[in-house]
């Protein structure tokens, strides 16, 4: 099984959309699909409720329980939700943290998952340390504003950090998401973090779409949206995701 962490400590960047258009296309690629949710807000179990086990991601803190196939065979998607307990794992030590976190992501390898996918909340905080240190594979959604870039400064340093206890972690990119193409402010920092960051900008885009929050509000992704203007909002997901495939080399 292979695990990916959407991560930035910058809210509003994109993050969860980013992370639930990966699970959606992964799942039409037949994989087995778990998605943990650490993010308080809870917008990525709203979008995929469709998907709950009746298992919280709490319970990744807590030691379980893990189960989320009650003995049978992995679904395609399988939700682990957040919960308001999740707040209280920042009291946490990371070690603990990061122990039970481990543990539970090695069940759902076993339970059959080919694929975890974690979003977090937009902060360095216990709960997104935990799931760098267990993760394969970590993203960075950014928004292209002054706000954003600084986060995402602040963000490899962390990545870095957190390689000292987890050398396989590898960072996959950046990817600017929200772009408003008309806005030369948006341009001028593309440009920049292209220069300061050429090895990890990722070479695709996602565009500052209306039709992306029309999906995740209905529950379904950009692609199931019959507005003509989805169509250019469900090319770029679709190239990121294929993109991200590549990268994480799941097997097909």
């Amino acid at each position: 099984m292979k695990t990916l962490v959407t991560a930035n400590q910058k809210g509003g960047v994109g993050k969860t959309s980013t992370l639930v258009h990966l699970a959606f296309d992964f799942y039409e690629r037949g994989k087995k699909v778990a998605v943990i949710d650490l993010d308080t807000q809870g917008n990525a179990s709203y979008t995929l409720q469709e998907f709950r086990t009746g298992v919280v991601a709490s319970n990744f803190f807590n030691g379980g329980p893990f189960d989320v196939v009650n003995g049978e065979d992995a679904p395609g998607m399988a939700l682990i939700e957040s919960d308001a307990a999740l707040a209280n794992m920042e009291a946490m030590s990371l070690s603990r943290a990061g122990e039970h976190f481990r543990a539970g992501i090695a069940s759902l390898a076993e339970q059959g998952f080919d694929v975890c996918l974690i979003d977090t909340a937009p902060s360095l905080g216990v709960s997104m340390a935990a799931a760098l240190i267990a993760a394969d594979y970590v993203l960075s959604p950014i928004e292209l504003e002054a706000y954003s870039i600084q986060g995402i400064k602040k963000m490899n340093a962390a990545i870095m950090n957190v390689r000292k206890a987890n050398p396989k972690l590898q960072f996959l990119g950046m990817v600017p998401s929200k772009v408003d193409g008309r806005n030369p402010r948006h341009g001028r920092h593309l440009e920049q973090l292209q220069q300061a960051f050429p090895q990890l900008m990722l070479p695709t885009t996602i565009g500052l779409r209306s039709s992306i929050a029309d999906a995740l509000a209905s529950g379904v992704p950009v692609w199931k949206i019959k507005k003509t203007a989805a169509r250019k909002a469900a090319k770029e997901v679709r190239a990121l995701a294929d993109l991200v495939f590549t990268k994480m080399e799941i097997t097909a």
